[in-house]
């Protein structure tokens, strides 16, 4: 069985395409010249980004896609299907497959729910590198959410959107000049495919979720992740952990490193921008806990210390050797710890 036939993935799109609404109010006109301009920004972040760290991407292998809301989601459920697919061939495996009724409403019913987390998260994501897409992933611009947030914080838009690009073509850099690390992360989600107990996590699921949402038997709030995983799967979440915090705060730092040469609001731009990150009330933050996107943000801003500390230690050239081999990626304690990376790997 695959995830397609588990998950109805149209109403995923149809519902999250409600729940993430149109966007802000723009011209056609207008709408054309900030896709022209977000191409050009891209396109321009290439060399910006290879100066800067000194890895160079291969050429033309991962597509540029500037996106409105509801061609982010459709392109999410595409990601999702092949995310959730080792994941599901293995619940099929220990659980057998649904069959009549119990699945035609099931796969509602989880379409629904992932819907109503990827319009939550449409309305909000400005960028995203898919290193999922065969053959060699896709970068996508959420043009409307662009808009959105640099209208929100009162920034130059022009500073604005380069400043975008840069993090998401550092994100596209890594994974084509990093050829081995698409392999290494959707090798790690098998494993943890691996380690799935469907039939624990089905009868968990109400009570995990209740202690996510409320803080947890230890009385830590966390997300979903936090509370679901077995000590596998949290060996293995730890690693990813590591390494996206690697990837995100990588990103920060080189938008945030080559922005004062191009971009001279780039200060006032990180300091709202920031401010924006922490969630605007209290329903946003609800769910940015549940969803586990405190923990997201969490990746960005220890990445981002990781990645200084080590570059402020022994130049970039030597920090560079974290993208030679699997074995020089950080763990999540060496996140925190970039002395011990240096010892270990350097």
């Amino acid at each position: 069985m695959t995830a397609s036939e588990m998950i109805d993935w149209e109403l995923a799109i149809s519902v999250g395409t409600r729940l993430a609404g149109p966007g802000p109010d723009i011209s056609r006109d207008e709408a054309r010249a900030v896709v022209a301009e977000l191409r050009e920004d891209a396109g321009r972040s290439t060399s910006l980004v290879r100066e800067y760290t000194g890895l160079v991407a291969a050429e033309k292998t991962a597509p540029l896609y500037v996106v409105d809301r509801p061609g982010w989601i459709r392109a999410n459920t595409e990601s999702f299907d092949v995310l959730l697919s080792p994941m599901v061939a293995k619940m099929t495996e220990k659980k057998g497959p649904p069959t009549g009724v119990s699945k035609a409403v099931g796969s509602r019913v989880t379409g629904a729910e992932v819907g109503a987390v990827l319009g939550f998260l449409g309305g909000k994501v400005l960028g995203q590198f898919d290193p999922f897409r065969d053959p060699a992933g896709r970068l996508l611009l959420v043009a409307p959410n662009i808009v959105h947030v640099e209208r929100e914080l009162g920034a130059n838009p022009t500073d604005f959107r380069l400043w975008v690009c840069l993090h998401e073509e550092t994100h596209r850099v890594q994974f084509t000049a990093v050829p081995w690390m698409r392999d290494h992360l959707f090798g790690q989600i098998e494993r943890l495919a691996d380690q799935l107990e469907p039939t624990k996590l089905l009868d968990d699921g109400l009570r995990r979720l209740v202690e996510a949402t409320r803080g947890g038997p230890d009385g830590q709030r966390g997300s979903l992740l936090d509370v679901l995983g077995t000590p596998e799967q949290r060996e293995i979440m730890d690693h990813l952990t590591g390494v996206m915090s690697l990837l995100e705060g990588h990103a920060d730092v080189v938008m945030d490193g080559v922005g004062p040469s191009v971009i001279p609001s780039v200060a006032e731009i990180r300091k709202r921008f920031n401010t924006r990150r922490k969630g605007a009330g209290p329903l946003d933050r609800f769910l940015r806990r549940v969803l586990g996107l405190d923990a997201k943000m969490a990746q960005y801003r220890d990445g981002a210390k990781f990645v200084r500390g080590v570059v402020d230690k022994v130049g970039m050239a030597d920090f560079n050797v974290v993208w030679q081999d699997p074995a020089h990626l950080p763990s999540k304690a060496e996140i925190a710890d970039p002395a011990a990376w240096v010892s270990r790997v350097l």
